[in-house]
């Protein structure tokens, strides 16, 4: 049988959302901010901005990845009230 870490797991069972959450990809997190993957790609990186003000994300050698759960916390964080 010729599996790869992301078809199943170690016992040869498919991973589950509750033990595995997976992470949003640059075009992900900008379709769902309605914003460009520029846009995205810019605020995560530190050009004179403080790491508070930077889109929470993950680098995975040359690529950038989003947990869905820290970008709707840094959001609503951002969210102010009227």
């Amino acid at each position: 049988m010729n599996t790869t870490m992301h078809d199943a797991t170690d016992d040869g069972t498919r991973p589950s959302s509750a033990t595995l959450d997976e992470l949003l990809t640059v075009d992900e997190v900008a379709a769902l901010l309605k914003v460009t993957s520029s846009w995205v790609y810019e605020h995560t990186r530190s050009r004179g901005t403080p790491k508070s003000e930077r889109l929470p994300h993950v680098k995975i050698g040359k690529y950038v990845r989003f947990d869905a759960r820290v970008l709707r916390a840094f959001i609503e964080k951002k969210c102010r009230v009227a």
